[in-house]
């Protein structure tokens, strides 16, 4: 077994679900995230999608970080990942779950 029970635990999100508005575009999340992250975003995609019975839509979208210079630490990914949510609420007007 590669790690001992207990000595490897995810400090971060995977993925980031928020509630939506009209002006909102995949786009501009993408744009968002790599404002944030630059090369080391490989690929953002939208993973559910979902609107309640009062016509609110909720996303959620798993972003995925890659260098191919080295790899990257569980705090430089959960930085990361804690500055996208932030920017994408503050820059995008959506509401985090």
């Amino acid at each position: 077994m590669q790690f001992l029970k207990g000595q490897l635990g995810v400090k971060f999100k995977p993925f980031s679900k928020f509630w939506i508005n009209e002006s909102f575009t995949g786009n501009n999340l993408c744009e968002v995230v790599r404002g944030v992250a630059g090369d080391l975003v490989a690929e953002v995609q939208l993973i559910d999608n979902f609107t309640n019975k009062k016509g609110m839509t909720s996303q959620c979208y798993q972003i995925a970080y890659r260098s191919m210079e080295r790899s990257l630490t569980d705090e430089e990914i959960n930085e990361l990942q804690w500055n996208v949510r932030e920017q994408v609420q503050s820059k995008l007007k959506v509401v985090l779950r």
